[in-house]
């Protein structure tokens, strides 16, 4: 979901936004091994002594997973997170100690190991992080010849170190603390007390905290104690997707306006594909709600324990498919019961709080509310009202991206002819690198993987994250906004941007030869090498740029809504761009984009502003419903070169 969020620059970087980044680490450092935690957990459910079809020669695999695959994987991630491939390799090395140390019975005598989730969780990053300042120690200062020399012995020796540090040191201190941890989670189970716990799950979830607790603390303590039982209950504290069911089937038959009708489309997303972020903006624009989420939680879990049921393993994502997928064989009907239990629970209270909601009293906030409950979304303009440190008016905006010439220079563009056409004139709207912002603008328009990094070098700006660039419902929001607080009006024409200034003699930068009407690429990775091959092949750009175009997608997405992408390279590859240059490539049946369709397909190499005049006419183009057929239907790379006007081979 698109978010806005409005903050003065003292308290813009607080204790919730530091918690959600250490969650975002945490479940950074989890989720790529998901993968490999739930192999471990079928081959576990079906081949192990109690399982459904035991089989011991392929039991054999389940130790070595759990207590050294497993770890080692996650210590991997987590130092290549830090410091790339060279920190994952001496993160995952100095891990050895620890889980030798936890593992073996000369260090834990008879009590039995423990799977060194946590061990790797710390190990992997600490150590990255310590070559990562060791290696600026003597950057620069090596002499030419020696420098794998130096590289090679200054990781095997840290490496060895940190191993060594692990094992005598980490490693006592974190059987300590798994045994305190086991032992709080036996009270709560013993003493009936677990179902609590969702006093501070549910509304962590909503905040986004949720990562911190459930990849930080339940999988950890979970795999543990499903190594030694066979399953687990902490699996389902977080993962239930009953309390955000009933929640939704609450608004669907309650609820108004478009809460209403979106309701029913955002239940199936939650319950069946484990989305659970659908129904947070439900809980945020009526907060009370989250009695109702506590509530199906507190049941779920008091109906899990009752039934002495758990999961083998994680269920990722929480839908009731993956639920289903890592339940035991003797567990299915105390889990169904648990999960429709929590559905019900939370639907009985959300009901009664719909049925008896009445905030429709005449101040800002309430007005403010009901207007967000019509919509089903937070809005921006609505928001901000309500918010402290707004600017009296707005006047310079700025669309940032991480490079500053594909995604944002689209996203102005569109967001450009919408402030325009509203007649406000006085607004200019830019687009730049995150790099290149300065704590100069009113208001800072970002992807919502990038919104926190634009944050700290512009604190005093209204902040907006979106998901899509080129038919995002926040520009219209932003519209709103600007209705609000430029009621002075200003009759100050706006600058001219850089796509502007050049729209007069846009460069040659789309060639017969780089546009291909029938792709062959079956998923994302294979498309942009499609379209970078095309800009090789023009002698624009070399091949290392390619790679940089890789790059930069697994940083952020360069999927622009409108069925349209537009991969490019990262700022640091610009020295491999020759000429500015664009690639077209159309796919008769659309790639994968992560999740979202991709049906065209343009490859960009910008060497300075002069492509910036055709990302505007590619951005009013794919606004356009008649303009995106006529480029469906072209027959001839000439034809799609009278689609984007001013082009010519």
């Amino acid at each position: 979901m698109a978010s806005i969020t409005t903050e003065d620059a003292g308290t813009r970087v607080g204790a919730r936004v530091r918690v959600q980044q250490f969650g975002t680490f945490l479940s950074n450092m989890i989720m790529p091994n998901i993968g490999a935690i739930i192999a471990w957990g079928l081959i576990t459910a079906f081949f192990i002594e109690v399982g459904w079809t035991p089989h011991p020669k392929i039991a054999l695999m389940v130790e070595p997973m759990i207590f050294y695959l497993l770890p080692l994987m996650i210590a991997y991630t987590g130092g290549r997170i830090v410091y790339e491939t060279r920190g994952g390799v001496v993160g995952a090395t100095a891990t050895i100690g620890v889980i030798v140390a936890t593992y073996f019975p000369e260090f834990v005598g008879d009590q039995g190991g423990s799977p060194m989730f946590l061990g790797a969780m710390i190990m992997g990053p600490l150590t990255a992080y310590a070559m990562k300042r060791v290696d600026a120690l003597w950057a620069g200062k090596i002499k030419p010849g020696f420098e794998m020399l130096v590289d090679n012995f200054s990781a095997g020796i840290l490496a060895g170190l940190m191993a060594i540090f692990g094992m005598f040191a980490l490693a006592p201190v974190l059987r300590q603390v798994i045994a305190w941890l086991g032992d709080a989670v036996s009270f709560l189970v013993d003493n009936g007390i677990l179902p609590l716990t969702s006093l501070f799950i549910e509304p962590a979830k909503v905040m986004f905290l949720n990562n911190a607790i459930n990849h930080g603390v339940l999988t950890p303590l979970g795999i543990d104690e499903a190594a030694e039982t066979g399953k687990s209950v902490l699996f389902l504290l977080e993962a239930n997707p009953g309390p955000g069911l009933g929640l939704l089937l609450a608004y669907s038959v309650f609820g108004r306006g478009m809460a209403k009708a979106s309701a029913p489309g955002a239940a199936i997303i939650q319950f069946f594909g484990g989305i659970h972020e659908v129904y947070f903006p439900f809980v945020l624009m009526k907060p009370k709600m989250i009695l109702a989420t506590i509530a199906g939680g507190m049941t779920g879990i008091f109906l899990f324990v009752l039934f002495d049921i758990g999961l083998r393993a994680p269920a990722a994502p929480g839908s009731i498919f993956a639920v289903y997928a890592q339940t035991p064989g003797g567990d299915f009907l105390g889990v169904t019961i648990g999960v429709f239990g929590a559905a019900a629970a939370s639907f009985l209270v959300a009901s009664l709080l719909l049925k008896t909601d009445r905030s429709e009293d005449g101040d800002l906030t309430a007005a403010t509310s009901q207007m967000e409950s019509m919509k089903g979304k937070k809005s921006i303009a609505s928001s901000t009202l309500t918010a402290s440190g707004v600017p009296d008016a707005i006047h310079k905006i700025v669309f940032a991206c991480d490079a500053g010439m594909g995604s944002s220079a689209m996203g102005a563009s569109v967001l450009r002819k919408k402030i325009q056409s509203a007649g406000h004139d006085d607004v200019t709207v830019v687009n730049k690198s995150i790099a290149n912002l300065s704590d100069e603008w009113d208001l800072v328009i970002t992807h919502q993987d990038l919104t926190e990094r634009a944050r700290q070098r512009t604190g005093s700006a209204v902040h907006v994250s979106v998901d899509n660039f080129m038919g995002s419902p926040k520009y219209d929001e932003i519209v709103e906004l600007l209705d609000q607080t430029n009621r002075g009006g200003g009759g100050g024409a706006a600058a001219a941007t850089p796509a502007e200034a050049a729209a007069g003699g846009p460069a040659q930068v789309l060639e017969v030869d780089s546009v291909v009407l029938a792709g062959r690429a079956g998923s994302r990775d294979d498309a942009i090498s499609e379209a970078g091959a095309l800009l090789v092949a023009a002698g624009a750009v070399e091949q290392s740029y390619v790679d940089a175009m890789h790059e930069r997608e697994r940083s952020v997405s360069t999927h622009m809504g409108n069925l349209l992408a537009i991969p490019h390279g990262t700022n640091e590859s610009k020295s491999a761009i020759r000429r500015t240059a664009i690639s077209f490539v159309r796919y008769p049946e659309p790639v994968d984009w992560n999740g979202k369709p991709a049906e065209f397909v343009i490859g960009i190499a910008g060497a300075g502003d002069d492509h910036l005049a055709l990302l505007s006419r590619i951005a009013e183009v794919f606004t356009d419903d008649e303009q995106v057929a006529r480029l469906r239907s072209a027959t001839t790379p000439e034809e799609v070169q009278a689609v984007l006007e001013g082009v010519r081979a």
